[in-house]
């Protein structure tokens, strides 16, 4: 497709971010360590992606075993002691089981990411879509949208598709999978927000584990019309308000115009059954009234670029290590999906004996690309690895690595295949990133963050 003759301006930089996510945000905030012009384009008015549009808490920093280990730092860490400075996080057990997660003000997040990606120099073009790729050698020439001016171009020497969707792979016609061409895909999940919840009443009821056998005996009976038995409540930093991951949207295609249009409004109908079910039935929710649904219904998996290297389930249930590891993961496989009697679970399988596996660079390479990086939701695994290293930890580690690596590969002049691993890995150390197993146990109390 030729945008020349409809092109209103065109930048230059040298690394090019597409989407900012907690992974595109890591990478744009590691890349302007170096010497170099860092771009971040994002599609919305805000950055965060998945951490400010539809959740609340950080998964991946700590294993999920009764032995809790700290696994992720660096850049993420400092993303996490800003919002402390402002006494808006606390660490809480996951409603389920993946570990202790890092709650967070997702409004305050908004802030804290503009204010470390203005720290750091990016150059910021919000309310931008990408449309096309007119070009891909030695350069790339992407071109955007914005509604204001139209369509306007970037030409990057480096680039790092963290938009989820695999957007520039797409239009730059980088191979990768669809997600449910082989395996059955992820649901969607609008995510809500309720306010005046009576915790402790909730808790004196039984919680976490009265709420689920509420909800099987609605599903059952059919007292409300529910999509799933079970799903997660929990305490956000503001008082008397809770999340919720409980809505289950399937069979529907998020890259397809209709199914997701569909999506969004059974996400929002979904919503407000489950509003009335937790005030007709669970205690400490009488008087609480939704307050707010996510920016878009959440979405988990769509495409997959096929890269150097593969993550695959064996890979992550033998706790594999590699030489060329870049970060480690320790979360389970979650796989949010239709079960086999019609109605929509989530099915779990851990890393054995609480351990963590590495995951290579190779997984963030594209094989068929030598200048992109591909961070977030559209690396290189398998359906059930992804399921796996999809935590925001370890997306903002993937991030982390791919703006080191871009810096790396410029300062070098070598591509994105060929760079040296070592001085990546030594780079991605001096930052503070965790590449072995530490042998200490992490304090996961409510306000133990500081103690890591």
């Amino acid at each position: 497709m030729t945008f020349s003759s409809a092109i209103a301006k065109t930048y230059q930089t040298d690394i090019l971010i597409i989407g900012s996510g907690s992974a595109g945000s890591t990478a744009a905030i590691a890349a302007s360590q170096g010497k170099h012009k860092v771009t971040l384009v994002e599609r919305y008015g805000f950055p965060g992606g998945t951490s400010t549009q539809m959740l609340d808490t950080f998964y991946g920093f700590f294993t999920p075993s009764e032995s809790p280990k700290k696994i992720v730092g660096g850049i993420p860490d400092r993303i996490v002691n800003e919002l402390n400075k402002s006494g808006d996080i606390f660490l809480r057990p996951n409603t389920y089981g993946a570990g202790t997660g890092v709650n967070y003000n997702p409004e305050k997040l908004k802030q804290v990411w503009d204010k470390l990606l203005l720290q750091s120099g990016v150059e910021l073009f919000y309310h931008s879509t990408l449309v096309g790729v007119e070009s891909v050698g030695e350069t790339s020439n992407c071109i955007f949208f914005n509604k204001g001016v139209g369509f306007f171009s970037i030409v990057a020497k480096r680039i790092i598709d963290a938009s989820g969707d695999a957007d520039y792979c797409h239009w730059a016609d980088i191979p990768y999978e669809k997600a449910g061409e082989k395996d059955a895909v992820q649901s969607m999940t609008t995510t809500f927000r309720m306010s005046n919840v009576e915790h402790k009443e909730y808790d004196a009821a039984g919680g976490k584990k009265m709420l689920k056998e509420k909800m099987t005996q609605a599903y059952e009976k059919g007292s409300h019309p529910l999509p799933r038995k079970e799903g997660s409540a929990h305490e956000m930093c503001q008082p008397k308000c809770i999340s919720t991951v409980a809505v289950k949207v399937v069979d529907l295609d998020p890259l397809d115009v209709e199914d997701i249009t569909k999506a969004e409004i059974e996400g929002r109908r979904q919503a407000f059954i489950f509003e009335n079910f937790f005030r007709a039935e669970v205690p400490g929710y009488q008087n609480a009234k939704i307050i707010g649904l996510s920016h878009q219904i959440g979405v988990r998996e769509t495409r997959r670029v096929f890269g150097e290297y593969r993550l695959s389930r064996e890979d992550c249930m033998s706790a594999k290590t590699f030489d060329n590891q870049i970060f480690l993961c320790g979360a389970p496989i979650e796989d949010h999906r239709k079960g086999a009697t019609g109605d929509s679970e989530t099915f779990w399988e851990y890393v054995p004996n609480g351990g963590v596996y590495g995951v290579p660079y190779g997984t963030i390479i594209p094989k068929e690309s030598t200048n992109t990086w591909v961070v977030g939701r559209c690396f290189s695994a398998t359906h059930d690895a992804h399921a796996s290293c999809r935590s925001m930890a370890q997306t903002m580690s993937m991030g982390q690595a791919a703006g080191v690596a871009a810096v790396l590969s410029l300062d070098t002049d070598m591509d994105a295949k060929n760079i040296n691993i070592k001085k990546l890995q030594d780079s991605l150390i001096r930052l503070g990133v965790i590449l072995e197993l530490p042998n200490k146990l992490a304090d996961i109390s409510r306000n133990g963050w500081t103690n890591n």
